[in-house]
């Protein structure tokens, strides 16, 4: 047996050769965060590298057959990922410092966790057929076992917030008077009498309510292919591609290093959910290029920040948390997708603004041509690549029969052999002949698969560690008691928001409180998301706030739970703030990771990016207010003409640019107070779908401070701050 601490074959994942200090603690960073942090050799990497193909393996055949039971799908998915997890994801994570082998411990904890899915999986028939789903004492242990297990494997992959916030409400639901744990929790909380320890477990361990539910449910038969499926493209070398294509295209313009930035985050976020991985990714050439021109290292790493989290917003894959919200909202996926363009694009569109803004600002020029790649040269060098991102898209939002996983897979299947078929060509070409260059493609579906596979586990993890605090709400109706409390509050404003505009002559006052109310509760709402957020990843965010702060928003909204029409602005709002957390000081590692590759302050790496995000934070109210940004017209999803999307698109955009110009206290030149005031009376009039003689007001409002500063700019140059 070789001994797994000396090294006998390399790893690319793992290669820092030829990096800079600062990009070689990113990329550690990543691989800390998303795909284990521990260095293997020998023999242990090798049986790493077995169980990802396996695990990638087992999850293409169950979307091909299709007709694996729902639970022993979802436990051999848990299963993998407790297996890797243990392996590849360190319980202590020591900064800087190389973690090699697998302690004994952790074979031990691994094993033991493999050992509870696979008694459930081959149990799972008797406990629900004999034993008609009540647990005996053996399934007690085992689940007490899994659940323990499932929430060190949570610390370690993701963070110690979901354990702490799943082991309150696990204490909630052990609290009452006939519970575990003796006592009251008054009438606005203790809506239950007190569960005992084996009906936890059996709420949690045995049925498809609680760590097996719909979240992992849907990481198990949609996202892990979608992951895999990002994999395998950029394996094949899309994501190079599309950067240089975005630099080719933006990177001669004012401050064109950032344009082509967020350009080639929008093409990466068509095929990648990952803040993170995106920020090393693309932050490895465009921070640098940042700086060359003339941005500071905090607002170099900012805008890759901004850009890279945005990344999830982009349909086709927008991450899991968008399926796991298709499957909520009991919709197809295609038509959240097909609903998230505009948002999306809109995004993205507004971010281009604001860095144009702050090369004005800073008074920057771009790159010189010559240093770019052609433009033409490029695309056909890569042109191909557009065959799979085609069919993938194209089969999504026109097929209607096609499910997203199928899709999935055949574009897989697709560009597998494209892998094999461009190595060969390429290594027909040149002196390694075209055995070789089959071995390269081979390689590197190799090394797709483990990459695809380690890039699961957390979210594996999350899902199912998301599930014990959905099954806990079932189980004890705790959501109903914080619906009771949050619109007692909204109440409570209301009155007062209806006294003091009885005062004024002329006023709707219950339209002002009721608008007042409204906005209270989506305020508490946003500030949890983002709480929540700093500490957890963006889907277990989701399934969170979904689970608790979407029914409370649409009991006091008065919406329809059953009308997915209703409810998807609500999802898309707490959807839009989890993302907003990835760059929300003081705990942002996307921050962490572009300011390791800038050089620059980390927290104020963050706050320049939560400055960025402020955009997608209007965004989101403006999809409340207005759900025709999603499509959603007459109470039904996709009913917006295109002859009325365009003006509001085109409304919206100028909404959004005023709100940046605002934000950032700039628009031809630096802005007084006054012109501020204006362009943020202006973006929120442009928020709210009113009569279009208000939007010609707002419009009028945001030509006024433009000519108003050009003036201005007459009787002197501009005052431009300097680069720091």
């Amino acid at each position: 047996m070789s001994d797994p601490t000396r090294p006998v074959s390399s790893d690319p994942a793992l290669d820092h050769s030829g990096m800079t200090e600062g990009e070689r603690r990113a990329l550690e960073m990543v691989e800390a965060a998303e795909t284990g942090g521990r260095k293997l050799y020998g023999w242990q990497k090798s049986l790493v590298t077995a169980l990802a193909i396996a695990w990638c393996l087992f999850q293409m055949y169950a979307a091909q057959v299709g007709t694996l039971d729902p639970l022993i799908l979802r436990a051999t998915h848990l299963a993998f990922a407790f297996a890797l997890g243990y392996l590849v994801f360190p319980f202590r994570k020591t900064p800087g410092a190389a973690q090699v082998g697998v302690p004994w411990y952790d074979w031990i904890l691994g094993t033991v966790a493999v050992g509870t899915a696979v008694y459930l999986i081959t149990q799972y028939p008797t406990i629900a057929n004999v034993q008609g789903g009540v647990l005996n004492s053996t399934d007690v242990w085992v689940g007490s076992a899994m659940v323990v297990l499932l929430l060190l494997a949570a610390w370690r992959t993701i963070g110690i917030a979901m354990p702490i916030v799943a082991g309150v409400f696990m204490l909630y639901a052990l609290t009452g008077p006939r519970g575990l744990i003796r006592g009251d929790l008054g009438p606005q909380l203790q809506l239950h009498a007190g569960q005992t320890w084996p009906q936890v477990v059996g709420q949690l361990f045995a049925n498809t309510e609680g760590i097996f539910g719909t979240a992992i449910g849907v990481s198990a038969q949609i996202v892990f292919l979608f992951v895999l499926f990002g994999s395998v493209f950029d394996k094949l070398g899309a994501g190079e591609w599309f950067m240089n294509v975005a630099q080719g295209l933006l990177g001669g313009f004012r401050g064109g290093p950032a344009k082509a930035s967020v350009l080639s985050s929008a093409l990466n976020g068509i095929i990648s959910g990952s803040a993170v991985s995106n920020v090393v990714t693309g932050g490895n050439i465009t921070i640098g290029t940042m700086k060359r021109v003339g941005y500071s290292a905090e607002k170099a790493g900012a805008i890759e920040v901004a850009s890279s989290s945005n990344g999830q917003l982009m349909p086709p894959v927008m991450g899991a948390a968008a399926f796991i919200m298709a499957q909520n909202l009991n919709i197809e996926y295609r038509s959240l997708i097909l609903a998230a363009a505009i948002p999306a694009f809109l995004c993205y569109s507004a971010l281009l603004v604001v860095t144009h803004i702050e090369a004005l600002k800073l008074g920057l020029r771009g790159l010189p041509r010559h240093e770019l790649p052609r433009v033409r040269q490029t695309l056909l060098s890569g042109w191909y690549y557009l065959i799979p991102l085609g069919y993938l898209i194209g089969t999504l939002t026109i097929n209607p029969e096609a499910t997203p996983e199928r899709v999935a897979l055949n574009t897989i299947f697709l560009m597998i052999g494209m892998m094999f078929v461009q190595e060969a060509w390429r290594a027909s070409r040149d002196t390694r002949g075209v055995g070789r260059g089959l071995l390269d493609g081979g390689r590197m579906l190799i090394e797709a698969f483990e990459a695809g596979a380690r890039s699961m586990i957390g979210i594996a993890v999350a899902t199912a560690a998301a599930g014990i605090i959905v099954g806990i709400v079932t189980i004890t109706g705790l959501g109903f008691g914080l619906a009771d409390i949050v619109q007692l509050v909204s109440e409570g404003f209301r009155a007062f928001l209806t006294g003091a505009a009885g005062l004024l002559p002329g006023v709707d006052a219950a339209a002002v409180a009721s608008f007042g109310a409204m906005l209270i509760v989506l305020l508490m709402a946003q500030l949890i998301a983002l709480i929540l957020g700093m500490g957890l990843p963006t889907t277990a965010n989701y399934i969170l706030m979904s689970a608790l702060i979407v029914p409370i928003i649409a009991k006091i909204a008065g919406l329809d739970v059953t009308n997915p029409a209703q409810m998807l602005p609500v999802h898309m709002f707490v959807f839009y703030f989890g993302i907003m957390a990835d760059s929300t000081p003081p705990v942002a590692l996307a921050a962490f990771a572009a300011a390791a590759i800038s050089g620059g302050n980390p927290v104020a790496t963050g706050i320049q990016a939560f400055q960025y995000e402020l955009r997608t934070a209007l965004l989101a109210y403006m999809m409340f207010f207005n759900p025709a940004l999603l499509l959603i017209a007459n109470g039904r999803l996709g009913g917006v003409p295109w002859a009325e999307a365009v003006p509001m698109i085109l409304f919206a955009f100028i909404g959004l640019v005023a709100f940046s110009a605002a934000t950032l206290r700039f628009l031809h030149r630096r802005t007084n107070l006054l012109q501020t005031l204006l362009l943020l009376v202006a973006s929120f009039i442009l928020i709210i779908p009113t009569h279009v003689v208000w939007n010609l007001a707002a419009l009028a409002l945001i030509a006024l401070v433009y000519f108003w500063q050009k003036a201005g700019s007459r009787s002197g140059p501009p005052a431009v701050p300097s680069a720091a």
